[in-house]
């Protein structure tokens, strides 16, 4: 019995060969300057990013154009991950496309490799029977390059702060009048008799 959960403590992490992230790397072996270039369309089933704010909606699909290349300590994987992205301008809350390109590079630990040896797991990535799952590192990094606060253009002026209607679609010099919270009592008071009926002489 204790044999056997040794053995299920203990058990190597499987990876589904149909998930279009998992990537056979046998054909590099393990031969240092060995390398492939790959390109995948793969699709989004959980949404990434900020929800009301930006995000890369499920349905959707990251594009991916890496190189894998063999390496002492394993497979390092380079390139850019491409999607499109909607959200809300932070500044006049109209809606927004944007595309999005990432930068994506991660080691992928060989076993028994020293990288493997001196790393914790959530440090590195490991090959796992060969083959190596990008989504944990695409996802990462795809959701670390969206911006926290999007804009529908870099000039954007936003919203006028007293009538709330975008600045892009008022007339130039609008503006509102501010009165002197010292004197407002005495307009107020202005106007009221404004609208009263003067009485009989």
């Amino acid at each position: 019995m204790r044999t056997l959960d040794w053995m299920s403590e203990n058990k190597t992490p499987q990876l589904d060969d149909r998930s279009p992230w998992v990537i056979d790397t046998r054909e590099l072996g393990r031969h240092a300057g060995l390398s492939r270039a790959l390109t995948r369309s793969v699709p989004v089933e959980t949404p990434l990013g900020v929800p009301d704010v930006i995000t890369i909606e499920a349905g959707s699909a990251l594009e991916l154009d890496l190189l894998l290349e063999s390496v002492v300590e394993g497979v390092l994987v380079s390139g850019t991950a491409t999607a499109t992205a909607k959200g809300t301008c932070a500044r006049c809350l109209d809606p927004l496309t944007e595309e999005v390109e990432v930068e994506v590079q991660e080691l992928f630990a060989y076993p028994g490799s020293a990288t493997e040896e001196t790393t914790e797991e959530d440090e590195i990535p490991r090959l796992v029977d060969d083959r190596i799952d990008l989504e944990p590192t695409v996802r990462d990094a795809v959701v670390l390059a969206l911006p926290l606060a999007p804009l529908c253009t870099e000039d954007c002026a936003g919203l006028c702060t007293e009538c709330g209607v975008k600045w892009a679609d008022l007339e130039p010099g609008h503006g509102h009048e501010k009165i002197d919270p010292r004197w407002a009592a005495l307009v107020e008071r202005f106007d009221e008799n404004a609208g009263e009926k003067p009485g009989p002489s």
